[in-house]
């Protein structure tokens, strides 16, 4: 019986030196941007936030030892978003411990317990929710990026030991510290900040007409999705199969040029692309390695010399397995999504996440359009956690405002839902931000194995950061006035008599 070749990939060192040692200069310096940004803002706390950090990667890193786990360069990629995301956990107590310590003047040690105590429900849901899209990637792809699922599930479990164990033992500890409490000032939990008060003096009716905020939401999300039907999406041999090559020249040669050299050597329709960093990659259908030998003595004869350094292999088998396999994963992360938010929340709120989550994936993909980037395996990895990751700053202004709503019973949705925005605004910036700052390393200095995959990812948290104030609030409020929740059910008297109570947002408790 004959065997059939499906995957084949050659590596060759000088590109696996490069990329490795590009891809630990971006963690180190990712990590260290986050914690300097973090120490800025939250002072004593945030070093302490930083200390649990450390322990964070530490315990991650033990893990991944402990499986087994290979740390291939997605595997990598998704340690270092893991890093940012833990941020997130540290970010949203600071901000809660704030305002009960600014803003209701409750001690320094009553304003920490409860500053963790609020936040528990929201560091759930949004971690939730990311390991969905990490446990699908797991599940439903295979390779590199695979691995990426598995280091982003481990990351994601050791960032909530961090930050709901480590930082809050040092947080509680230090907040009974006399020191503190004669110099509050030095905990960073002193003020909620210039731009929460201003906004807080504001009576704005933010989302008194949601429809504007969608219709501009469609219109930005139809302008990037037109790049898949103006230039469309190019699709690498994971998901076609055939044959991608990389080579590198003695002298440089401009696209133009290889792409003539390659058609001369019998390949016109062969895709010449330039690398970032000044190679030539080639992409065709199937060839054999006579063929590949002659592309390369193509280039070679016009630029002095060539030499392969990566050779990937895509049967067509395997090729339509991922595609199948990528629509799959897809579809079920989304209903996932809906599922998991319409048991935690009132569905409208569900509808309205997973409504932005559909706009933050058509963002990416049709700017991976316009650009003319390779969707491959990495950009599907880069989708399915854009996917996880964009609904966490949904599911904290939805826990926001479910908690506002029921303390501000009789108060207009659209109010809530606004106040909800402006008061959950410190947390989105400073968690996007150091969020931003590890992908932008990775990014800038990732190397181009895995440029593609940051700029997805980058466009990915912005987006999503974006979208939860312009989709997903302004279509919850939408539907929530046309499906009103039903009104809320009898005194807490019956609750004691063990008789459920209908909440206003809709739970039963």
């Amino acid at each position: 019986m004959p065997v059939e070749v499906i995957e084949q990939r050659t590596v060759g060192p000088t590109l696996g030196a490069a990329a490795i040692e590009a891809s630990v200069q971006a963690v180190l310096i990712g990590i260290a941007a986050t914690a300097v940004f973090i120490v800025a803002v939250y002072r004593l706390m945030g070093l302490l936030a930083v200390v649990a950090l450390l322990c964070y990667a530490l315990i991650a890193y033990a893990a991944l030892l402990t499986l087994g786990a290979t740390i291939t360069l997605p595997g990598l990629a998704g340690f270092v978003l893991a890093v940012g995301m833990a941020v997130d956990a540290n970010v949203l107590v600071y901000e809660r411990a704030r305002e009960e310590f600014a803003g209701r003047g409750r001690s320094l040690r009553s304003a920490v317990t409860a500053g963790f105590r609020r936040a528990l429900s929201a560091i759930a849901d949004s971690n939730v929710t990311t390991l969905l899209a990490a446990g699908l990637l797991f599940l439903l792809a295979s390779g590199p990026v695979r691995g990426f699922g598995v280091t982003l599930t481990v990351g994601v479990l050791a960032s909530m030991f961090s930050a709901l164990v480590i930082t809050r033992s040092l947080a509680e500890l230090a907040a009974t510290r006399p020191a503190l409490a004669r110099r509050p000032h030095l905990t960073g939990l002193h003020t909620l900040g210039r731009v929460r008060t201003w906004l807080a003096g504001r009576n704005w009716r933010l989302y008194g007409r949601p429809r504007r905020w969608l219709a501009a939401s469609l219109l930005v999300v139809l302008l990037a999705a037109s790049g898949i039907a103006v230039r469309g999406l190019q699709l690498g041999v994971e998901f076609t199969g055939g044959r991608s090559i990389q080579y590198a020249t003695t002298t440089a040669l401009d696209p133009e040029t290889a792409r003539q050299a390659v058609s001369t050597a019998g390949f016109p329709n062969a895709v010449v692309q330039e690398a970032d960093d000044g190679d030539i990659r080639i992409r065709t259908g199937p060839i054999d390695d006579t063929a590949q030998e002659a592309i390369r003595d193509a280039l070679a004869a016009e630029a002095g010399g060539a030499e392969v350094v990566s050779d990937e292999l895509i049967g067509p088998t395997l090729g339509e397995e991922l595609r199948r396999n990528a629509l799959i994963a897809l579809g079920v992360a989304l209903l996932a999504q809906l599922t998991y938010l319409a048991v935690r929340f009132r569905w409208t709120y569900s509808a309205g996440a997973v409504g932005a989550l559909i706009g933050n994936v058509a963002v990416v993909v049709g700017m991976f359009a316009w650009t003319g980037r390779t969707a491959d395996g990495l950009f599907l990895a880069a989708v399915l956690t854009v996917i996880g990751y964009s609904v966490n700053d949904s599911v904290v202004v939805f826990d926001r405002i479910r908690e506002t709503r029921v303390a501000r019973r009789g108060r207009a949705f659209a109010d809530v839902a606004g106040d909800a925005v402006l008061q959950t605004l410190p947390r989105t910036v400073n968690t996007g931000a150091s969020t931003l700052l590890v992908l932008l390393a990775l990014l800038v200095l990732g190397g181009d194995s895995l440029a593609d995959f940051a700029f997805a990812l980058v466009l990915g948290i912005l987006a999503g950061t974006f979208s939860t104030a312009s989709v997903a609030v302004p279509l919850t409020v939408a539907l929530d006035r046309r499906w009103p929740p039903p009104p809320p059910g009898p005194p807490a008297s019956a609750a004691r008599r063990g008789t459920g109570v209908r909440r206003e947002d809709g739970a039963v408790v």
